[in-house]
């Protein structure tokens, strides 16, 4: 973000991107760069079409211009509110922030954290039963190495419910292949789960790969 150099705001992004975010919260940096891709489209269009966001400071984003901009991500951008909430979030973060480091702005900054987030409706989560698990599992052809990548993939993915990202962080110690079957999975916000794998799921992968060498 290009805010003046001496400006509050611009030493607030500095300080909250470059110390409060990796270092004092320690956040990952996939939340990072949602944290600045929310800040950046704040700022644009506090800025306005034809305005400079180089040129924005703090005053400049009271509620009334941040309401407003939650609004058009609804209505010009079409988001679904879990998104604007996500904005929302990372807004509530710097005010924060900045409430703590520049107390002559609080007052300002309790306003803007007063905006509440939406409800979202309650999604319901599908599964898979057993049996069709099976069936998924046994159309994965083993001829290749890449049909055993899939099946021993799915098959973790499916006996674990780890997530994609748990899944491709993986590390090769994180894997005991003694019995009690285990894997450590890394999950959100640097969390950290041992996970029992059933024999049974373990050992037909294991059976349906010596199948295909023998």
């Amino acid at each position: 973000m290009n805010a003046s150099k001496g400006s509050t705001l611009a030493r607030a992004l500095k300080g909250f991107f470059l110390d409060y975010v990796p270092c004092q919260r320690a956040l990952s940096p996939h939340t990072l760069q949602s944290y600045r891709d929310s800040l950046k489209l704040l700022l644009r269009f506090a800025a306005g079409k034809n305005g400079d966001p180089s040129q924005l400071d703090v005053e400049q984003l009271g509620v009334e211009p941040v309401t407003s901009f939650l609004q058009s991500l609804e209505t010009g951008r079409k988001n679904q509110v879990s998104t604007r909430n996500v904005r929302l979030g990372a807004i509530h973060s710097f005010f924060r922030y900045l409430g703590g480091q520049h107390p002559e702005h609080l007052e300002q900054a309790q306003r803007i954290l007063s905006i509440p987030f939406k409800r979202t409706g309650n999604r319901v989560i599908e599964h898979l039963d057993f049996e069709e698990i099976q069936a998924v599992l046994k159309e994965i052809g083993v001829e290749g190495n890449n049909g055993c990548r899939d099946l021993a993939l799915l098959s973790l993915m499916f006996n674990t419910g780890a997530r994609v990202s748990e899944v491709v962080g993986l590390e090769t110690a994180d894997l005991r292949l003694m019995a009690p079957c285990s894997v450590l999975l890394r999950g959100k916000g640097r969390k950290y789960g041992k996970v029992v794998v059933m024999e049974r799921c373990w050992s037909e992968t294991v059976q349906r790969q010596r199948g295909r060498a023998a």
